[in-house]
């Protein structure tokens, strides 16, 4: 599979500073993090509401956990899941 010209440019920067690429994993795992519990979310056919409703919480806190994941507790991530019937796997490479 060949990359694309934004995974070039990104492996460029990366290469050209350490910060960069520091900053950009981080980034790109928080953007990941958000993708996947609203993926789960929707497979499950839930909306924000309901699980805001499950976890006391509101909506918006919920949309934020989706959208802006960073320094997100595994404590609430594993609430999230249990508010959908799943679990979280957490695995170290």
């Amino acid at each position: 599979m060949s990359k694309d010209d934004l995974e070039i440019f990104i492996d460029k920067k990366k290469a050209a500073s350490s910060e960069f690429a520091e900053n950009f994993e981080e980034g790109y795992l928080n953007f990941k993090i958000g993708v996947i519990l609203r993926q789960a979310r929707e497979n499950m056919g839930v909306t924000q509401a309901d699980v805001a409703e499950k976890l006391n919480t509101t909506k918006s806190v919920i949309s934020r956990m989706e959208n802006h994941a960073e320094d997100i507790k595994l404590s609430t991530l594993t609430k999230y899941a249990q508010a959908l019937g799943k679990k979280v796997k957490l695995e170290i490479q």
